[in-house]
């Protein structure tokens, strides 16, 4: 449990052990595509190509179809609110070519975040021996992605819902209407990590 406003730990258990981080690996995908809309590498409104891999994508899904290009900012609802792995590599795609690449391009924002207990395989969370972090680690990043992009961070982690052919689908986030004061951040599950949750709120200016 960190307190943001102060850079303050409160409480910590096993905070360094190393975990399978499922979906919440997408925080970090997050990361590298909002960096790649500052840098002007994409835009919001730009129209992306869907491709075979990322229609085949397995688990969680938006439901995107080859041959229908989908905005930026959908693929990014896509991947926040309804954690499609489909959506993520689309965007991973979109951004880096591939998404081995893309995946070089997380590792090295890790590198540079001090994520030392992080290494990623994979854009999108999916179970592989070597991709692993620990929850200090998703600490540092989810107080990065909330600092660096407080923008797209108010805009996306806190919808609640998001409807795409015709498919709507709730954040996987139930906190989101349990407490007001959540605003984020994100879920995750396969059966190697179990369930998974990333949790922020901002209350009385903390």
């Amino acid at each position: 449990v960190g307190d943001l406003t102060r850079g303050q730990t409160l409480a910590a258990q096993k905070a360094e052990e190393r975990v399978d981080p499922a979906s919440l690996t997408k925080i970090m995908a997050a990361y590298v595509v909002f960096q790649a809309l500052r840098e002007k590498k994409l835009e919001l409104a730009q129209q992306v190509r869907v491709s075979e891999r990322a229609w085949r994508a397995p688990g969680s899904r938006m439901f995107i179809e080859p041959r229908r290009p989908v905005s930026v900012v959908d693929l990014i609802r896509g991947m926040v609110v309804q954690s499609g792995n489909d959506a993520c590599i689309a965007l991973a795609e979109a951004v880096a070519g591939n998404e081995e690449v893309f995946v070089q391009m997380m590792n090295r924002e890790a590198a540079r975040l001090g994520l030392e207990g992080t290494r990623y395989m994979n854009a999108t969370g999916l179970p592989d021996p070597q991709h692993y972090t620990t929850a200090y680690d998703l600490y540092l990043l989810t107080a990065a992605l909330i600092r660096d992009f407080p923008a797209e961070y108010a805009q996306f982690y806190s919808q609640k819902e998001f409807r795409y052919n015709n498919i709507s689908q709730p954040n996987r986030n139930r906190l989101l209407w349990l407490d007001p004061s959540v605003d984020g951040v994100k879920t995750g599950h396969t059966e190697a990590a179990g369930y998974c949750l990333f949790a922020s709120s901002s209350l009385g200016g903390r």
